[in-house]
């Protein structure tokens, strides 16, 4: 089991320097109050969009909201950046993560979550532009609004988390977990248009242009979010090479504390990385 939450980019203990609670450019407490008004942002948009649809002869939308990748993922954002702001916060209080004090498992699902929220807002952004909008622009202003924050700014959320935290690229096998999420989601698509009868997005319909061309999609997204992930990874590698470089790291006194209390061979390696 030790090797398996080494896969998946566990340490032991958790996190030794903090990558994941600390920036390369913004102080604590601006960090935790960044991603605190994003999580703000995110869950206003939604219940907004929820409050907008029922009182506008909507209400089927809103029974269907869940059914949508983009919904959930947008979602995912709101809690991520709600409990990422709370474990930075935790960070500047007390001067330990409440992440570090965790349950190993729940440590690996963060570590999985955070490569979802770098990699799956892109994928829903392109997928979105480049496929389904068609012309023309939103006549109602709240949902140009709502479209634009959860085909948009969800990219620009997930980009700010790419580059100021300190954060390493993600492991390999995070891949196959985000491979397994996108299976689980097309599973929910079909178990939508069984239950309430309707495919949440028009690619996924059969009989719009056969098995071959959902499977021709499927397989394109798949490509899609393999390649994300590839240039993501190199983006955050990149972002780490350039910190090292010029020292832009804000949590030097944890190092020399890890060092002289846990003599981790993790925190060494780390250390060899920043002076490199």
């Amino acid at each position: 089991m030790p090797h398996v939450y080494t896969l998946l980019g566990v340490s032991d203990p958790f996190d030794p320097l903090n990558r994941y609670t600390t920036s390369i450019i913004l102080p604590l407490p601006v960090l935790a109050l960044v991603r605190l008004l994003i999580s703000l942002y995110a869950f206003v948009t939604i219940f907004f969009t929820f409050g907008w649809d029922c009182t506008h002869g909507q209400t089927r939308e809103a029974r269907r909201w869940f059914s949508y990748f983009t919904n959930l993922t947008y979602s995912g954002l709101a809690f991520y950046f709600l409990f990422s702001g709370l474990h930075t916060l935790s960070y500047t209080v007390r001067g330990k993560s409440w992440l570090n004090s965790w349950p190993r498992p729940l440590q690996a699902a963060h570590a999985i979550y955070y490569t979802t929220i770098v990699t799956f807002p892109p994928l829903v952004t392109i997928v979105y532009w480049a496929v389904l909008y068609e012309n023309p622009w939103f006549e109602v202003e709240v949902q140009a609004w709502s479209n634009v924050s959860k085909h948009g700014l969800n990219s620009l959320f997930a980009l700010l988390e790419i580059l100021l935290p300190r954060t390493k690229p993600p492991p390999p096998l995070h891949l196959a977990f985000l491979i397994f999420i996108l299976a689980l989601y097309l599973s929910l698509a079909y178990l939508s248009q069984a239950v309430q009868g309707f495919y949440p997005y028009s690619f996924l319909d059969p009989s719009e242009g056969g098995s071959g061309k959902v499977a021709a999609y499927c397989f394109g997204i798949l490509a899609a979010i393999c390649v994300i992930f590839g240039v993501v990874w190199c983006i955050i590698w990149f972002r780490c090479w350039v910190a090292g470089r010029l020292g832009l790291d804000h949590d030097r006194g944890a190092i020399k504390k890890r060092q002289r209390t846990l003599g981790d061979s993790t925190v060494d390696q780390d250390v060899e990385e920043l002076k490199g």
